[in-house]
C-alpha cells in the first residue's frame, strides 16, 4: 500500500516536480525563440547560458515548495489552498530570478521567457497535483491507502472529528472504535462504537494494526490528560491530540510567547491590529463619501415620495448597539406607518407585515431603505462592512440564549456582511446569522471586505428575506 512505501512516494513526487520545471522551462525557451514570439534579439544570449539556469532553478523550485507547505500531506488539505501554495511559490521563484539576473546584469536574458515560464509551471503543477489526488482517492475508494485511527475519550470532538470524517470519505481515514471509562461499551454514534475502557488500549494496539490514535478526551477529563498522553505514547503508534473545547477557542487561536510560556488567545480578532484599523477605517470614509455622493439623486428622490405617500417623518431613528456595546443611533428611510413608541419594533419584522407601506415594501426589497447610513460610516458609528447591529433589548436577550453573541460588537457594525450576502437578513436564524459573523471578524482581511462589497452589488441588495 502507498502509506507503506510513503518515503519512496514522496521521492516520486518531488521527481516529478522536477521534471514539470524542467519541461516548463524548455517549453517556455522553445515558444519563446522557435515560434511567432521571436523577435530580432531573440539570439542576443546563446542557449546554454539558458540552460544553464536550470541547475539552479530545479533546486530552488523545490525548496520553494517545500518552504510554501506543498509537500504537506493532501488527505484533508483543500485543493484551493494548494493551488493558492503552488502560486505563491512560483510568484517568489519569479521574482527571486530576476533579482538575481539584475544583480548579475545579465540584462539580455528574456524577461518574456520567464514569464511564459511562470504560467505554463503554474498550469503544469496544478494539473499534476489534481492527478495525484484523483489517483489517491481512485486507490482509497477501492479501500488501499486508507489509515486506520483509534479515539481515546468520547466527547463532543470525538463526534466532530467522526463527523468530518464520515461526510470527508476521499481522505481515507477509518475509525476503528472509542474507548471511554464513563461511556459504557457498545455505545455507538454514526457507526462507530465505543469498544472498551481506556486501560485496553494496552491489549489493543498488538491486536489492530492502527496507524494513528486521537486523544479526543472531555473536558471533565482533562485532569488524566497526562497520564493518556503517557500510555499512548508507549505504544509507538502517532498520537494526536483534539482538543474539546472547540465552543471556546476559535479554529484558528492566536497564541502567544511569554518568556516561553505558551498563551492561546481565546478570539484574535485582526482589527484589533492598529494599521488594519487605519486602514479599514479610511476605506469606509472614501467609500461613504463616494456612496453619499452617488446615490444623493436616489435619496432625494425617496425622500420626496415618502414624504408624498404616508404621513409622518422622512427619516426613521432607532439606538443600536454598536462597537465595544456602546449605543449609537442608526438612520433609515421610513418604511412604516406611524407607531407609538411603546410598540415599536418591539418583534421582528415578517413577510406581509401590515406596518410597511407600500412605498417601504419596495424600498425594503431593494435595500434603499439602507442608505441614510453612509452618514453613519461617515460619523464613525458603522462600517461598509461587519455584523449589522441590533437593538438593545434584543442584544439583551440573545447574549444569554445564543453563545458568543457578543463578539460581534467586537468591530464596528456594517452596512452590509458576510452574514447577510449568504441570505441571513430580516427574519433568519440568528445562531447562523452569528456564524458567519464571527467567521467574518476572526477572518478578516482588506481582500475579504472587497470580496463581500462586490457580492452585495450584485446578489446583496435585494433578497427574498427583506421584508
Amino acid at each position: 500500500m502507498i502509506k507503506d512505501n510513503q518515503k519512496i512516494f514522496n521521492r516520486i513526487h518531488l521527481l516529478l516536480d522536477a521534471v514539470i520545471v524542467a519541461i516548463s522551462y524548455i517549453l517556455a525557451w522553445y515558444l519563446k525563440f522557435n515560434t511567432f514570439l521571436m523577435d530580432e534579439n531573440a539570439g542576443a544570449l546563446p542557449t546554454s547560458t539558458y540552460f544553464s539556469a536550470l541547475y539552479f532553478l530545479i533546486p530552488g523550485y523545490i525548496f520553494l515548495y517545500y518552504f510554501f507547505n506543498i509537500y504537506a500531506p493532501k488527505r484533508a488539505t483543500r485543493r484551493k489552498y494548494e493551488i493558492i501554495g503552488i502560486i505563491q511559490s512560483n510568484s517568489a521563484g519569479l521574482m527571486l530570478f530576476m533579482v538575481v539576473l539584475f544583480f548579475i546584469k545579465l540584462e539580455d536574458f528574456s524577461r518574456e521567457m520567464l514569464f511564459i515560464f511562470y504560467a505554463i509551471n503554474i498550469i503544469l503543477t496544478t494539473l499534476s497535483r489534481s492527478m495525484i489526488r484523483s489517483i489517491l482517492q481512485y486507490f482509497r475508494r477501492r479501500g488501499y491507502n486508507l489509515k486506520y485511527i483509534l479515539l481515546v475519550g468520547y466527547s463532543r470532538a470525538a463526534e466532530e472529528y467522526i463527523s468530518r470524517i464520515k461526510s470527508n470519505p476521499q481522505w481515507g481515514y477509518v475509525i476503528r472504535g472509542i474507548l471511554d471509562d464513563r461511556v459504557p461499551s457498545g455505545t455507538m454514534y454514526k457507526g462507530v462504537k465505543v469498544v472498551g475502557r481506556i486501560e485496553n488500549i494496552l491489549y489493543i494496539l498488538p491486536e489492530n494494526k492502527l496507524d494513528e490514535i486521537a486523544i479526543t478526551l472531555a473536558l471533565r477529563d482533562y485532569d488524566h490528560l497526562a497520564d493518556i498522553v503517557d500510555l499512548c505514547e508507549k505504544s509507538g503508534v502517532h498520537t494526536k491530540f483534539i482538543p474539546d473545547y472547540n465552543s471556546l477557542v476559535p479554529s484558528r487561536p492566536y497564541t502567544e510567547d511569554l518568556m516561553g510560556l505558551p498563551v492561546i488567545n481565546i478570539r484574535y480578532v485582526p482589527l484589533t491590529n492598529t494599521l488594519n484599523w487605519v486602514a479599514k477605517r479610511a476605506v469606509d470614509i472614501v467609500g461613504a463619501s463616494f456612496g453619499i455622493i452617488l446615490f444623493m439623486p436616489v435619496m432625494l428622490i425617496t425622500a420626496i415620495v415618502i414624504r408624498l405617500t404616508s404621513r409622518g417623518p422622512i427619516l426613521f431613528k432607532q439606538e443600536r448597539v454598536g462597537l465595544h456595546n456602546q449605543p449609537f443611533h442608526i438612520y433609515k428611510f421610513r418604511t412604516m406607518e406611524m407607531q407609538r413608541p411603546s410598540t415599536a419594533q418591539r418583534s421582528w419584522t415578517v413577510k406581509d407585515d401590515p406596518r410597511v407601506t407600500r412605498v417601504g415594501k419596495f424600498l425594503r426589497k431593494v435595500s434603499i431603505d439602507e442608505l441614510p447610513q453612509f452618514f453613519n460610516i461617515l460619523w464613525g458609528e458603522m462600517s461598509l462592512v461587519g455584523p449589522r447591529p441590533e437593538q438593545s433589548l434584543f442584544v439583551e436577550q440573545f447574549k444569554e440564549e445564543i453563545p458568543r453573541y457578543m463578539i460581534k460588537h467586537q468591530v464596528r457594525p456594517g452596512l452590509t456582511g458576510w452574514a447577510q450576502i449568504n441570505g441571513y437578513r430580516g427574519d433568519t436564524s440568528i445562531r447562523k446569522r452569528i456564524e458567519y459573523d464571527i467567521y467574518y471578524i476572526e477572518n478578516w482581511t482588506f481582500l475579504f471586505d472587497v470580496k463581500i462589497l462586490l457580492l452585495t452589488i450584485f446578489k446583496g441588495f435585494i433578497s427574498k428575506n427583506a421584508y
